[in-house]
């Protein structure tokens, strides 16, 4: 019977592939669920749900297989819900008036509120039967009834028996900050996995191959090992505007620096916006000429550019526009930034201010060049994606 429940959880949507499939067979062959409901439900939603935002959908259909509730007849009628959205007429029942109240089993007072939705045509406040907000209804909110089902409002006594089907969860979030582990799995997704170097590994398949070719007399065929080949380049802004995102752009940094995924890997430091030379540190004591960096750096090096893209338009559009009076810029900023995306293949800009900041003219010159991306687990997933697959289109600016 399982079985079905495996097209269940893929029919609505749920990516259910048969390996997270056959895992959970062993491990109930083994007797990992100790023969308990709970711990069933527990090992398979811990097997085929890949992350926290499949939770949800999964105890929807979970409860729909084997409980036989209907996913889409949940939500109870809107009209209901609009007359218990303000509980009115409170009651403060003394301990007798409260233990004279009739005490109902789940069953019952199942039957009953289902018995109460049909025949109920208009709000009740303060009553003793119908489903409404205060008095000593078992259905409801917002009453002094010890016992029964809340629907609607908010728990305040903290005595329901059950609360109606009212999923209104938050799922969990993908935009927050992100730890160094977090940035670590991300980067992992940069590897390019290449042959190089002398024949040293023996290719099964194509040694197969060519003894079956060869009338079954063994030819050994030998090929390269694969190496991770990716070289990062990662270019952070820091000081004014950057101080307060010190901390996250510390974690790419120190998860980038300790990552093993890389061939290579340099990190440069500027303040702004790049324009004849970035710095080795951010005390700015050790310059880099550009013209050095390409050099050092071929086109298929990634580059990675980390800054909120915020100064003033004069430093991005004009010559000498730099904000240090003595550091004279014979070209504009912008000339400079295009000519890193120019030179490198692939590029991405990572920007640690919330997206609603970005209606700025310099950020939005900065995006014309640069695909640009959030500094949150999705953001940077999205420029990961991008440094692999190519740059995707780029956001329209307004």
């Amino acid at each position: 019977m399982l079985v079905e429940l495996f097209y269940e959880l893929r029919h609505y949507g749920l990516k259910v592939g048969p390996q997270e499939w056959l895992t959970l067979m062993r491990a109930l062959a083994m007797g990992l669920h100790d023969s308990s409901f709970t711990t069933f439900y527990n090992i398979t939603r811990a097997l085929l749900c890949k992350t926290e935002n499949d939770y949800d959908l999964f105890d929807q259909v979970f409860a729909h297989y084997f409980k036989g509730v209907e996913i889409k007849a949940a939500a109870l009628n809107e009209e209901i819900l609009s007359w218990l959205k303000e509980a009115q007429g409170f009651l403060d029942l003394s301990a007798e008036e409260l233990a004279a109240m009739e005490h109902l089993d789940l069953e019952e007072l199942m039957k009953q509120f289902e018995e109460r939705i049909k025949e109920q045509d208009e709000r009740h406040d303060g009553g003793g039967k119908w489903i409404g907000t205060g008095g000593r209804s078992p259905f409801g909110w917002g009453g002094s009834n010890p016992t029964g089902i809340r629907v609607g409002g908010k728990s305040m006594g903290r005595s329901a028996m059950q609360v109606a089907m009212m999923r209104r969860f938050r799922g969990y979030r993908t935009d927050l900050i992100l730890d160094i582990r977090q940035i670590k799995v991300a980067l992992a997704r940069l590897r390019e996995l290449t042959r190089e170097g002398t024949t040293a590994e023996l290719d099964l398949d194509a040694t197969v191959d060519a003894t079956c070719k060869n009338a079954g007399e063994l030819e050994l065929i030998w090929r390269a090992p694969r190496k991770n080949n990716v070289r990062l380049l990662l270019a952070m802004d820091v000081g004014g505007s950057m101080d307060p995102h010190s901390r996250l752009v510390s974690r790419l940094f120190s998860a980038a620096y300790s990552s093993r995924h890389f061939k290579a890997f340099e990190a440069v430091y500027f303040h702004n916006c790049i324009y004849d030379e970035v710095f080795e540190d951010a005390a700015f004591r050790k310059p880099i000429s550009v013209d050095d960096l390409l050099q050092k750096h071929g086109s298929e090096t990634k580059l990675l550019v980390v800054g909120d893209a915020m100064m003033h338009p004069v430093e991005l559009f004009q010559p000498h526009g730099a904000i240090y009076y003595m550091q004279f810029n014979a070209r504009p900023g912008i000339d400079c930034l295009e000519r890193l995306t120019d030179h490198f293949t692939r590029s991405a800009w990572i920007n640690p201010e919330p997206e609603r900041y970005w209606r700025h003219p310099t950020v939005n010159g900065v995006r014309q060049l640069f695909p640009m991306f959030p500094l949150t687990l999705d953001g940077l997933n999205s420029a990961v994606s991008s440094l692999v697959k190519g740059p995707v289109r780029r956001p329209a600016v307004a």
